[in-house]
């Protein structure tokens, strides 16, 4: 009896020592960036582009609102500016005011006038397959 008695003391005082760690509660592991992984692996490929709303356009320039410079802002069309759209080689012909773009652009380093190299509208987010 005695035997048994130190037994279950022992079993009692084990587990009352590992209760505290135990009840512990464990945040997940959060990732550096704000939100649901890292962006810039879903669409490396834009990362470096300008994104805005086309305000106006017109065969030698095109204006974009809602820009990351807070204003309009102005870029050249050129003859090797090349356009897509879903994905696929578009046109001039393709944009039309309130378009969302994703536009790549070349700075004129002497005067900062920037030309598009590349102009980007539709859907570009690759297809998740399962």
């Amino acid at each position: 009896m005695k035997l048994k008695a130190m037994a279950s003391l022992g079993f009692l005082s084990i587990t009352v020592a590992t209760l505290p760690g135990l009840a512990q509660h464990r945040e997940p592991p959060r990732s550096g960036t704000a939100r649901y992984g890292d962006p810039t692996s879903i669409a490396r490929v834009y990362q470096d582009y300008l994104y805005g709303v086309i305000k106006k356009i017109d065969t030698n320039e095109i204006v974009l609102e809602k820009t990351k410079f807070g204003i309009d802002q102005a870029f050249k069309l050129g003859r090797k500016t090349k356009y897509i759209r879903d994905g696929k080689p578009g046109s001039f012909d393709n944009l039309k005011v309130g378009d969302q773009v994703w536009v790549d652009v070349k700075a004129d380093k002497k005067t900062g006038e920037m030309t598009a190299k590349k102009v980007v509208t539709g859907v570009v987010a690759p297809t998740i397959r399962q």
